[in-house]
């Protein structure tokens, strides 16, 4: 037989759960994710150029990185679309 303690055990169990759980959607959501995105992408795309001696890498990593995080704006957008097309 479940008694109340054990009942009150499993429902904070779940609120941790649920705290965890909206923390990780408000880091996957937040522009300081995207910002360290972007340096991570223009620092690895500079390195690279950089190795293969492309002219001008840190210049040239620039447009990757813009482009990385243009497709991080909108892609809420098609997300919210596809959300409300398969309801």
């Amino acid at each position: 037989m479940v008694t109340i303690e054990d009942l009150a055990k499993e429902i904070e169990q779940i609120k941790k759960r649920n705290r965890r759980v909206e923390l990780d959607k408000s880091w996957e959501t937040s522009f300081f994710r995207k910002v360290l995105l972007v340096f991570f992408t223009y620092l690895s795309i500079g390195l690279y150029m950089y190795v293969i001696k492309i002219e001008k890498p840190w210049l040239n990593a620039v447009i990757p990185s813009v482009g990385f995080f243009l497709s991080t704006l909108t892609l809420p957008l098609f997300k919210d679309y596809w959300i409300k097309k398969n309801k």
